[in-house]
Protein backbone atom coordinates (compact mmCIF):
# COMPACT_ATOMS: atom_id res chain seq x y z
CA UNK A 1 0.00 0.00 0.00
CA UNK A 2 1.39 3.79 -1.15
CA UNK A 3 1.26 6.43 1.50
CA UNK A 4 -1.61 8.28 2.24
CA UNK A 5 -3.81 5.41 0.15
CA UNK A 6 -6.58 3.82 1.35
CA UNK A 7 -6.37 0.35 3.10
CA UNK A 8 -8.02 -2.39 0.71
CA UNK A 9 -9.42 -4.13 3.65
CA UNK A 10 -10.29 -4.07 6.64
CA UNK A 11 -8.58 -5.42 9.86
CA UNK A 12 -9.74 -8.63 11.21
CA UNK A 13 -10.67 -8.49 15.26
CA UNK A 14 -12.63 -10.66 17.62
CA UNK A 15 -15.13 -7.76 16.64
CA UNK A 16 -15.96 -8.75 12.94
CA UNK A 17 -14.41 -11.96 12.58
CA UNK A 18 -16.45 -14.80 10.68
CA UNK A 19 -16.29 -17.55 13.18
CA UNK A 20 -18.85 -20.14 11.53
CA UNK A 21 -17.72 -21.19 8.28
CA UNK A 22 -14.99 -18.71 8.31
CA UNK A 23 -13.81 -19.28 5.15
CA UNK A 24 -16.61 -17.57 3.64
CA UNK A 25 -15.88 -14.64 5.34
CA UNK A 26 -14.08 -11.62 2.96
CA UNK A 27 -12.43 -8.18 4.27
CA UNK A 28 -11.54 -6.34 1.32
CA UNK A 29 -13.09 -3.18 0.69
CA UNK A 30 -14.59 -3.86 -2.15
CA UNK A 31 -16.32 -6.86 -1.64
CA UNK A 32 -17.69 -5.21 1.13
CA UNK A 33 -18.83 -2.60 -0.68
CA UNK A 34 -20.50 -4.23 -3.47
CA UNK A 35 -22.76 -5.85 -1.24
CA UNK A 36 -23.92 -2.59 1.01
CA UNK A 37 -24.38 -0.83 -2.84
CA UNK A 38 -26.75 -4.01 -4.26
CA UNK A 39 -28.72 -3.17 -0.92
CA UNK A 40 -31.37 -0.77 -0.62
CA UNK A 41 -32.52 -1.49 2.82
CA UNK A 42 -30.32 -2.01 6.06
CA UNK A 43 -31.05 -2.68 9.98
CA UNK A 44 -29.10 -1.01 12.46
CA UNK A 45 -28.64 -2.49 15.56
CA UNK A 46 -28.00 -0.62 19.01
CA UNK A 47 -28.18 -0.63 22.88
CA UNK A 48 -30.72 1.56 24.92
CA UNK A 49 -30.19 1.09 28.54
CA UNK A 50 -29.38 -3.02 28.05
CA UNK A 51 -32.24 -3.41 25.81
CA UNK A 52 -31.02 -4.49 22.02
CA UNK A 53 -33.21 -3.30 19.22
CA UNK A 54 -32.87 -3.41 15.54
CA UNK A 55 -34.32 -1.28 12.90
CA UNK A 56 -35.02 -1.27 9.09
CA UNK A 57 -34.20 1.80 6.95
CA UNK A 58 -32.76 3.00 3.71
CA UNK A 59 -29.17 3.48 3.72
CA UNK A 60 -26.65 4.64 1.11
CA UNK A 61 -22.88 4.80 1.18
CA UNK A 62 -20.14 7.48 0.25
CA UNK A 63 -16.39 5.84 0.81
CA UNK A 64 -16.57 4.52 3.33
CA UNK A 65 -18.96 6.53 5.15
CA UNK A 66 -22.53 5.42 5.97
CA UNK A 67 -25.79 7.45 5.74
CA UNK A 68 -29.45 6.73 6.71
CA UNK A 69 -32.11 9.13 7.62
CA UNK A 70 -35.76 9.17 9.84
CA UNK A 71 -38.12 10.92 11.49
CA UNK A 72 -36.82 13.06 14.10
CA UNK A 73 -38.97 11.54 16.46
CA UNK A 74 -37.22 8.30 15.65
CA UNK A 75 -36.02 6.41 18.97
CA UNK A 76 -32.85 5.21 17.30
CA UNK A 77 -31.93 8.84 15.93
CA UNK A 78 -32.64 10.19 19.34
CA UNK A 79 -30.36 7.70 20.52
CA UNK A 80 -27.40 8.17 18.11
CA UNK A 81 -27.57 11.95 18.53
CA UNK A 82 -24.09 12.17 20.31
CA UNK A 83 -22.95 9.34 19.01
CA UNK A 84 -23.38 5.66 19.38
CA UNK A 85 -22.30 2.27 18.73
CA UNK A 86 -23.78 0.36 16.11
CA UNK A 87 -23.82 -2.65 13.71
CA UNK A 88 -25.02 -2.08 10.37
CA UNK A 89 -26.40 -5.55 8.29
CA UNK A 90 -27.21 -5.61 4.56
CA UNK A 91 -28.52 -9.18 3.34
CA UNK A 92 -29.11 -10.58 0.06
CA UNK A 93 -31.01 -13.77 -0.31
CA UNK A 94 -29.42 -15.64 -3.51
CA UNK A 95 -30.56 -18.99 -3.42
CA UNK A 96 -32.73 -21.99 -1.66
CA UNK A 97 -30.45 -24.93 -1.15
CA UNK A 98 -32.56 -28.25 -1.00
CA UNK A 99 -30.01 -31.51 -0.06
CA UNK A 100 -31.33 -34.92 0.82
CA UNK A 101 -31.41 -34.33 4.28
CA UNK A 102 -33.37 -31.73 6.50
CA UNK A 103 -29.72 -31.11 8.24
CA UNK A 104 -28.19 -29.72 5.15
CA UNK A 105 -30.71 -27.56 3.73
CA UNK A 106 -29.19 -24.18 3.54
CA UNK A 107 -29.24 -20.86 1.47
CA UNK A 108 -26.89 -18.85 -0.92
CA UNK A 109 -26.94 -15.58 0.59
CA UNK A 110 -24.36 -12.19 0.81
CA UNK A 111 -24.24 -10.49 3.77
CA UNK A 112 -22.63 -7.55 4.97
CA UNK A 113 -21.57 -6.73 8.95
CA UNK A 114 -20.02 -3.25 9.18
CA UNK A 115 -19.23 -1.69 12.92
CA UNK A 116 -18.55 1.93 13.99
CA UNK A 117 -20.07 5.04 15.88
CA UNK A 118 -23.04 6.49 14.05
CA UNK A 119 -23.54 10.08 15.25
CA UNK A 120 -26.18 12.69 13.51
CA UNK A 121 -25.31 15.04 10.86
CA UNK A 122 -25.99 18.63 12.33
CA UNK A 123 -23.48 20.49 9.59
CA UNK A 124 -26.57 22.18 7.89
CA UNK A 125 -25.00 21.93 4.39
CA UNK A 126 -23.95 18.36 4.63
CA UNK A 127 -27.57 17.67 5.88
CA UNK A 128 -28.82 19.61 3.21
CA UNK A 129 -26.41 17.23 0.53
CA UNK A 130 -27.21 14.21 2.36
CA UNK A 131 -31.11 14.83 2.36
CA UNK A 132 -30.52 15.45 -2.03
CA UNK A 133 -28.23 12.63 -1.80
CA UNK A 134 -30.28 9.93 -0.61
CA UNK A 135 -33.01 10.65 -4.05
CA UNK A 136 -29.66 11.11 -5.97
CA UNK A 137 -28.00 7.60 -5.02
CA UNK A 138 -30.67 5.99 -6.44
CA UNK A 139 -32.12 7.83 -8.88
CA UNK A 140 -29.35 9.82 -10.74
CA UNK A 141 -29.72 13.73 -11.10
CA UNK A 142 -33.69 13.49 -9.71
CA UNK A 143 -33.10 15.79 -6.83
CA UNK A 144 -32.52 18.99 -9.06
CA UNK A 145 -36.34 18.10 -10.70
CA UNK A 146 -37.83 17.72 -7.67
CA UNK A 147 -40.26 20.28 -5.66
CA UNK A 148 -37.38 21.71 -3.22
CA UNK A 149 -37.72 20.42 0.37
CA UNK A 150 -39.53 23.08 2.54
CA UNK A 151 -37.86 24.03 6.15
CA UNK A 152 -40.80 21.92 8.11
CA UNK A 153 -39.02 18.83 6.01
CA UNK A 154 -35.79 19.63 6.85
CA UNK A 155 -36.68 19.78 10.50
CA UNK A 156 -38.85 16.58 10.39
CA UNK A 157 -36.08 14.84 8.75
CA UNK A 158 -32.71 13.43 11.08
CA UNK A 159 -29.26 12.13 9.07
CA UNK A 160 -27.19 10.09 10.31
CA UNK A 161 -23.53 9.26 9.32
CA UNK A 162 -21.08 6.25 10.33
CA UNK A 163 -17.51 5.62 9.24
CA UNK A 164 -16.99 2.30 8.80
CA UNK A 165 -14.24 1.24 11.33
CA UNK A 166 -14.38 -2.81 10.71
CA UNK A 167 -16.54 -4.74 8.53
CA UNK A 168 -16.79 -8.36 7.22
CA UNK A 169 -18.63 -10.45 4.28
CA UNK A 170 -20.13 -13.63 4.23
CA UNK A 171 -21.17 -15.75 1.56
CA UNK A 172 -22.53 -19.01 0.42
CA UNK A 173 -22.77 -19.21 -3.75
CA UNK A 174 -22.38 -23.18 -4.22
CA UNK A 175 -24.07 -25.84 -4.97
CA UNK A 176 -25.75 -28.49 -2.60
CA UNK A 177 -23.08 -31.55 -3.40
CA UNK A 178 -20.64 -29.76 -1.68
CA UNK A 179 -22.39 -29.90 1.91
CA UNK A 180 -24.55 -32.76 1.29
CA UNK A 181 -22.99 -35.59 2.76
CA UNK A 182 -25.60 -38.39 1.47
CA UNK A 183 -26.13 -40.75 -1.38
CA UNK A 184 -26.64 -39.70 -4.58
CA UNK A 185 -28.89 -42.38 -5.35
CA UNK A 186 -31.06 -41.08 -2.08
CA UNK A 187 -34.82 -41.00 -4.25
CA UNK A 188 -34.98 -37.09 -3.25
CA UNK A 189 -34.54 -34.03 -5.60
CA UNK A 190 -31.92 -32.10 -4.68
CA UNK A 191 -30.30 -28.91 -5.80
CA UNK A 192 -30.50 -25.35 -5.58
CA UNK A 193 -33.95 -22.58 -6.13
CA UNK A 194 -32.29 -19.50 -7.20
CA UNK A 195 -33.45 -16.43 -6.03
CA UNK A 196 -33.33 -12.41 -7.21
CA UNK A 197 -35.73 -9.61 -6.81
CA UNK A 198 -36.91 -8.33 -10.29
CA UNK A 199 -38.05 -5.18 -10.94
CA UNK A 200 -41.61 -4.86 -12.36
CA UNK A 201 -43.15 -2.37 -15.07
CA UNK A 202 -43.59 1.68 -14.15
CA UNK A 203 -46.70 1.96 -12.60
CA UNK A 204 -47.25 5.56 -13.29
CA UNK A 205 -49.37 7.87 -10.85
CA UNK A 206 -52.61 8.21 -11.53
CA UNK A 207 -52.57 12.15 -11.33
CA UNK A 208 -49.70 12.89 -13.87
CA UNK A 209 -50.31 16.10 -15.83
CA UNK A 210 -50.28 15.82 -19.29
CA UNK A 211 -47.10 15.19 -21.10
CA UNK A 212 -45.47 14.17 -18.58
CA UNK A 213 -42.96 11.02 -19.46
CA UNK A 214 -40.43 8.36 -17.82
CA UNK A 215 -37.37 10.34 -17.39
CA UNK A 216 -33.84 8.94 -18.35
CA UNK A 217 -32.62 8.48 -14.85
CA UNK A 218 -34.95 6.04 -14.15
CA UNK A 219 -33.79 3.90 -17.64
CA UNK A 220 -31.70 1.54 -15.13
CA UNK A 221 -34.82 0.37 -13.82
CA UNK A 222 -36.48 -1.37 -16.51
CA UNK A 223 -38.86 -4.30 -16.54
CA UNK A 224 -37.10 -7.78 -16.12
CA UNK A 225 -33.94 -6.77 -14.43
CA UNK A 226 -32.35 -7.45 -10.78
CA UNK A 227 -32.30 -4.66 -8.18
CA UNK A 228 -28.72 -5.56 -8.01
CA UNK A 229 -28.17 -4.65 -11.45
CA UNK A 230 -29.80 -0.81 -10.77
CA UNK A 231 -28.23 -0.08 -7.74
CA UNK A 232 -24.49 -1.16 -8.75
CA UNK A 233 -25.07 1.22 -11.71
CA UNK A 234 -26.34 4.03 -10.29
CA UNK A 235 -24.24 3.70 -7.11
CA UNK A 236 -20.80 4.07 -9.66
CA UNK A 237 -22.85 6.97 -11.23
CA UNK A 238 -22.95 8.60 -7.87
CA UNK A 239 -19.57 7.57 -6.94
CA UNK A 240 -18.80 9.82 -10.08
CA UNK A 241 -20.34 12.82 -8.65
CA UNK A 242 -19.26 15.12 -6.08
CA UNK A 243 -18.20 13.72 -2.37
CA UNK A 244 -21.06 14.07 0.41
CA UNK A 245 -18.91 14.94 3.01
CA UNK A 246 -15.26 15.16 3.33
CA UNK A 247 -14.70 12.63 6.24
Amino acid sequence: MSDGAEPTSYPVTPRNRVKRSHERGQYDRATVYAVLDAGMLCHVAYVIDGQPYCTPTIHWREGDRLYWHGSSASRMLRHEKKGAPVCVTVSHLDGLVLARSGFNHSANYRSAMCFGTAAIVDDPEEKMRALAAVTDRFWPDRAATLRPIDEQEVKATTVIGMTIEEASVKIRAKGVGDDDLDDATFPVWAGVIPVSTVIGPLQPSPILAPGITVPDNLRHYAKGRTLDEALLETQAIYEAGPPLSGN
